[in-house]
């Protein structure tokens, strides 16, 4: 079995219960945690089993117990004229997908709707 990122989805389950299962990691295991903050992008794809796009950025912001962070995710932006390659039928199907917002954006999702 490779350790590479592919197109398709390791895990099932929601975008909550991989955040979850990050966080849990990274509190139990401080070298975890090290590596997460320093190159979120690589510990993204190895945990989630699918590559990002070229040019998304992953962001992990550490909390304090006086610094609360709430992320509001970008809208994505639905053309229904404009049909979905197999590539991404397939990465809804599976639990996880990437869209490009109005503005270009990637945004990460799961379930089983990107609109």
């Amino acid at each position: 079995m490779s350790n590479q990122p592919s197109n398709q989805p390791s895990n099932e389950g929601t975008r909550e219960d991989f955040q979850t299962k990050i966080i849990i990691k990274a509190w139990q295991d401080e070298n975890f945690k090290q590596e997460l903050l320093s190159n979120p992008k690589a510990v993204f794809e190895r945990e989630s089993g699918i590559k990002a796009p070229d040019g998304m950025q992953v962001t992990i912001l550490e909390e304090s117990p006086l610094h609360y962070y709430m992320v509001l995710p970008v809208k994505p932006s639905c053309d229904e004229s404009e049909e979905l390659s197999e590539e991404a039928l397939e990465a809804i199907a599976g639990g996880w997908y990437f869209v490009r917002s109005g503005e270009g954006a990637w945004v990460a999702g799961s379930g089983g709707s990107a609109c």
